[in-house]
């Protein structure tokens, strides 16, 4: 069985996630921070990673991003998860009985109509959605529900007051799966790559940036997303994080080559699949 590690507890949405990229049950590592994950990889290296990067409504997580590229871990694929929320207390409550609602922050945040209708309730933040769950079941917390998984509710033997109660049913988060080298090339084997994440520095020169998109423009490389970073220690000096997609590898190959000279630095983060995205 694959080890996955993923930041939260049993019934998170990474955890979801990987099962769903691997088609089959995995080995769950839980990790507090996104940092711990990569701790976790380096006491034990065939360990595989799975970080979100960036949601639908909530946009891109940039630190992390800067995780995958200090760490050196390459990108072996991604999956778009769809994010459907449910609110779940322990057994015997209703929705009339709750007067505090604990969830992560961006879960709090994607489902701001709901708790709209609930305007005497308490809203908490908490370091996870699952982790919300447990720790309102093993404390045994009347009046209190978790914004979180249905399969985190029943991990942890909740019950859902309220199903789908997200603002915008198009919510999705994007996760990345990474490893050491030979991790990924397993994960990989047989797959076609077609998706790349970089990221580069140009010099603090007029035009710098549009030169180097322009170069992967006559390449017919697809940018399917650009993010700038500033750069710590020299001012109004950015890094780009960039997603591409082609259709040729070696094209994809010979347009870094053409970019080199335009940038001071270059990173490839991952060649990898373009992800599938789950119905549900």
């Amino acid at each position: 069985m694959k080890k996955v590690a993923i930041q939260g507890g049993l019934g998170a949405y990474h955890g979801i996630a990987a099962e769903n990229f691997f088609e089959e049950e995995v080995e769950i590592v839980p990790c507090i921070t996104f940092r711990d994950i990569f701790t976790v990889i380096k006491k034990d290296p065939n360990t595989i990673g799975i970080m979100a990067i960036e949601n639908t409504i909530a946009g891109s997580l940039l630190p992390n991003y800067e995780l995958l590229k200090i760490n050196k871990l390459p990108i072996a694929g991604e999956y778009k998860q769809r994010i459907s929320h449910c609110l779940a207390a322990l057994p015997g409550q209703t929705i009339h009985d709750i007067k505090e609602v604990q969830s992560h922050p961006i879960a709090l945040m994607q489902c701001t109509e709901f708790l709209d209708t609930l305007p005497d309730v308490k809203v908490v933040e908490h370091e996870d959605t699952a982790l919300a769950a447990r720790d309102i079941a093993a404390n045994k917390t009347l009046g209190c529900a978790a914004i979180c998984s249905t399969k985190a509710a029943e991990i942890y033997g909740l019950n859902i007051l309220a199903r789908g109660i997200e603002t915008n049913k198009h919510n999705f988060t994007r996760f990345l799966i990474f490893g050491n080298p030979w991790v990924v090339e397993e994960i990989q084997k047989d797959e076609v790559l077609n998706k790349s994440s970089i990221v580069f520095t140009t010099p603090h020169n007029e035009g710098s940036l549009s030169k180097v998109l322009s170069v992967f423009s006559f390449y017919d490389i697809n940018l399917t997303k650009i993010q700038s970073l500033p750069i710590i220690g020299r001012e109004w000096e950015y890094q780009f994080y960039v997603d591409l997609k082609f259709s040729d590898l070696a094209r994809y190959r010979q347009s870094l080559d053409a970019i080199r000279p335009l940038i001071s630095e270059l990173k490839v983060l991952g060649d990898y699949p373009e992800g599938r995205q789950s119905e549900s």
